[in-house]
């Protein structure tokens, strides 16, 4: 037999059929989390619902709470359909939510509902994982069968992403007054522009470890832990979205004889004048050695969309000077003078 199971016969039923409960009780246990956890229900047509949660040990609160509260997991039934813009509802119910929170939403679709295949589409901006169960063919839950799609989501949050940068070295080698730079070639990256010797960060090593060998390898100094000096930090974004921490290093003293040992990535190197750079440079190294050559030690380089990969002799340059712990000198004012 089919029936329709819609008002509140449905409800009394699910609330009132022991049958029935124990339906409900199963899928609850399956969609809330394992650990008793705060549960916030939405909707009148989920009250029985947060009767069950309860009785499997969940803490629950049946009203809206003030926006700095956080759950485990918000419940709703039959709320999303009615609201007018579904998208900014799951995205104020997604911010309820702990890191790892889940939505159980339970839905209808057409007439007057929205499609599980919708709400999916609606939550993959947010979600990390979303489950969706088909419940009308489970006559327990209903007295019978129902010829509504009703179903069920579960939503996983994605859980905050951690900020993550590449890190990369450059040297600074110094010989008096001069400083050693090679021309790109053949990387897909600033080809044909002048950068200082540099390269990344491998996993395991520190930045000083990483600079000695990347100076051996492009340029085939050896240089002693105790000889290298930090010259500055930068962050940087590049071009296309990305950003980086770079450590610049300074070297007056090394062993052996400068070469170019990556021809296949370097057309050539050759010194330059710390007065007289060239303007073909890319722009992160230029900044860099621009900040080395002010005293800067601090430095933020932030690429913007349509800014070139090499540096702009004629523009406004992109570095911002982050000042650092040094004695500030200026006499203090009195604090009702302060605006």
């Amino acid at each position: 037999m089919t029936t329709q199971s819609t008002g509140a016969s449905a409800m009394e039923y699910e609330v009132c059929d022991p049958a029935a409960r124990r339906a409900w009780a199963a899928r609850l246990r399956g969609w809330l989390p394992d650990r008793a956890g705060d549960v916030l229900v939405l909707g009148r047509k989920a009250n029985e619902l947060a009767l069950l949660a309860a009785e499997l040990g969940h803490r629950v609160t049946s009203v809206e709470p003030p926006a700095e509260r956080r759950f485990d997991a918000v419940l709703a039934r039959h709320v999303l359909c009615t609201v007018p813009d579904p998208a900014a509802a799951l995205l104020r119910w997604t911010r309820l939510l702990l890191p790892a929170g889940r939505l159980v939403l339970i839905e209808k679709g057409d007439p007057g509902g929205i499609p599980a295949d919708t709400l999916a589409e609606l939550a993959a901006p947010l979600a990390s994982y979303t489950h969706v169960e088909q419940l009308g063919h489970d006559a327990l839950l209903w007295g019978g069968r129902t010829s509504n799609e009703e179903y069920a989501a579960v939503i996983r949050t994605a859980p905050p992403r951690r900020h993550a940068e590449i890190v990369d070295v450059h040297l600074i080698l110094r010989q008096e007054n001069r400083v050693l730079l090679a021309r790109r070639s053949n990387t897909g990256y600033a080809d044909g522009l002048w950068n200082a010797p540099s390269g990344h960060v491998e996993d395991g090593e520190d930045v000083r470890t990483a600079m000695i060998r990347e100076a051996f390898e492009e340029i085939a100094v050896v240089i002693d832990p105790a000889d290298l000096r930090v010259a500055l930090v930068m962050q940087h974004r590049a071009p296309n979205g990305t950003a980086r921490t770079g450590w610049f290093f300074e070297a007056r003293r090394w062993s052996g004889e400068v070469a170019n040992r990556e021809p296949h990535k370097c057309a050539r190197v050759e010194w330059f004048d710390l007065d007289a750079l060239p303007d073909d440079m890319v722009a992160y190294c230029r900044a860099g050695v621009d900040a080395y050559r002010a005293g800067d030690r601090f430095v933020l380089h932030w690429h913007h969309a349509g800014d070139s990969i090499g540096y702009p002799p004629r523009s406004p340059g992109r570095a911002v000077v982050l000042p650092h712990n040094e004695p500030d000198t200026r006499p203090s004012q009195p604090a009702g003078d302060r605006t």
